[in-house]
């Protein structure tokens, strides 16, 4: 009977913090204050130092949940992600990802020698623990906002692609303090093929995820979006065992299998996203309740945190962003911009637990400050980001979002799709009654999107800019149709 209690007790927590959860998500967007900090708050008003209702102090569990939301979160993060967009920024993410993360680790580690008294490589180690921006921090803040698409992609791509550095500069640097003889020459050597192995196996993944994904007729609409979340963790579980960054070749295969024609492509999408959300929700409340507010809410801690905050926040992010990015088509507003959006997140707090888990002097110490460092973050550069780019100019148009509810068609075994398609300001068929468009044979638009309203097709109906198109088109003239959607040269011609 006492068992079936504390069965009963799990599940009712459970489902009163994914509630919780999901509500402070609608308080976070009226606060103008990322959802992040409230799961986080919600986690430690949960725990012992709060209403006491859960205890939870396992370090190891808390790591293992962290790397398993990460890899949705990433996931997610990468379906999301169109090539066109990353590909003009690829240098300066990539550069943002290795030589800014390591710029910020130098910097920080030189404020924390001076601050906390640590030696030079635990001031390293603090550095690489809080040296990347946060991918689910990003993704979150950025859905939705109107900033210019440079920028935009540049903060998504370096997010998505600065954990593996972070990760691989924090295990050497902990490798490094507990090796007898550590070999700098080998860790050079591992980073190289981390990174490397990390990007052929990503890609490798992520077309072969493509191909089984359209290949393999399934019985149930459901299962296609479980296959696909399956290959993201067979792809970091394989790539992992070859010695290689798994955190980056699940990206990487997700860039891959996001930018390509997929079976049941919303309904995957919107799988993802949904279960990237309920991972973000546990994986921060669990993080929230790993804290005890009783050790890191005094004065020692709140004075020497803030003060590593703002030199990260002020200094490290700035120096790394300027140095990184010389030559690479920023201007100062830009650069300004992109150092204030260095937001940091769960994989910080993540990484701070490696120390507790290996057992290190301080690492309790760097847990506190780091999770004080991220809160901090989240507080004053998540809630302002929106107002820091209007201010600068740096808005881009408004975006249009597909609503996604007429995924009509979309069967493996049948020969047809429903494809979606948002007009923009360049086509040539714009302003054009759709008597006088002929697309592909096979091909029929069902249905027009404009400004929210549902518009139903005639021969006189106009395209406009923004409008979403929902057109029926059988499998073998998909390709065709979206050449033909995305010229903007010429008006649309007869394939036939």
């Amino acid at each position: 009977m006492l068992d079936q209690i504390n069965i009963d007790y799990f599940i009712l927590l459970t489902a009163l913090l994914l509630i919780i959860g999901v509500l402070t998500t609608k308080f976070s967007t009226r606060l103008g204050v990322p959802a992040l900090v409230l799961f986080l708050m919600v986690g430690m008003i949960m725990g012992s130092d709060g209403l006491g209702l859960i205890h939870f102090e396992n370090a190891k569990l808390t790591q293992l949940i962290g790397l398993f939301a990460l890899i949705v979160i990433l996931f997610e993060g990468g379906l999301q992600t169109k090539w066109s967009s990353v590909k003009p920024v690829l240098t300066p993410s990539l550069s943002l990802a290795t030589i800014g993360v390591l710029l910020t680790t130098i910097v920080v580690a030189v404020a924390a020698k001076l601050i906390f008294n640590v030696s030079w490589l635990e001031g390293l180690l603090f550095g690489a623990i809080v040296g990347s921006t946060d991918a689910a921090a990003i993704f979150a803040v950025l859905k939705g906002q109107n900033i210019k698409d440079k920028l935009g992609s540049t903060l998504e791509a370096e997010s998505g692609t600065n954990d593996p550095m972070a990760m691989f500069l924090t295990l050497s640097l902990i490798e490094l303090m507990t090796a007898d003889n550590p070999s700098y020459f080998l860790l050079i050597g591992s980073f190289i093929w981390q990174m490397g192995m990390g990007l052929v196996l990503g890609y490798l993944f992520g077309r072969i995820a493509s191909v089984a994904i359209n290949k393999i007729n399934l019985d149930s609409s459901g299962l296609y979006p479980i296959f696909a979340l399956a290959f993201a963790l067979l792809t970091y579980s394989l790539t992992d065992l070859f010695g290689a960054s798994g955190l980056l070749a699940v990206y990487i295969a997700a860039l891959v299998i996001g930018n390509r024609d997929l079976t049941y492509r919303h309904s995957i999408f919107r799988f993802n996203e949904g279960f990237a959300w309920m991972m973000q929700i546990l994986m921060f409340i669990i993080l929230g309740l790993l804290v005890f507010p009783a050790q890191f809410l005094n004065v020692d801690i709140i004075f020497k945190g803030l003060l590593l905050s703002i030199i990260l926040i002020f200094i490290a992010r700035p120096v790394s962003v300027f140095l990184s990015t010389l030559r690479m088509g920023f201007d100062i507003k830009e650069k300004v911009f992109l150092s204030w959006a260095g937001l940091k997140g769960a994989v910080p707090i993540v990484l701070a637990t490696f120390p507790m888990t290996m057992g290190l002097e301080n690492s309790q110490l760097f847990f506190n400050v780091v999770f004080f460092v991220v809160l901090t973050s989240a507080l004053i550069q998540g809630s302002t980001i929106s107002v820091i780019a209007e201010k600068l100019g740096l808005n881009g148009p408004k975006k249009v979002e597909a609503p996604h509810t007429l995924e009509l068609v979309s069967i493996g075994k049948a020969n047809a799709e429903m494809i979606e398609f948002v007009v923009g300001e360049q086509a040539a068929y714009l302003n054009q009654p759709l008597k006088e468009i002929t697309l592909p044979k096979d091909s029929l638009i069902s249905a027009i999107i404009r400004k929210g309203d549902l518009i139903t097709p005639y021969g006189d109906t106009k395209i406009k800019e923004d409008d979403i198109l929902y057109i029926l088109v059988s499998k073998q003239r998909i390709r065709e149709l979206k050449d033909l959607l995305n010229s903007t040269k010429v008006p649309l011609q007869s394939s036939e």
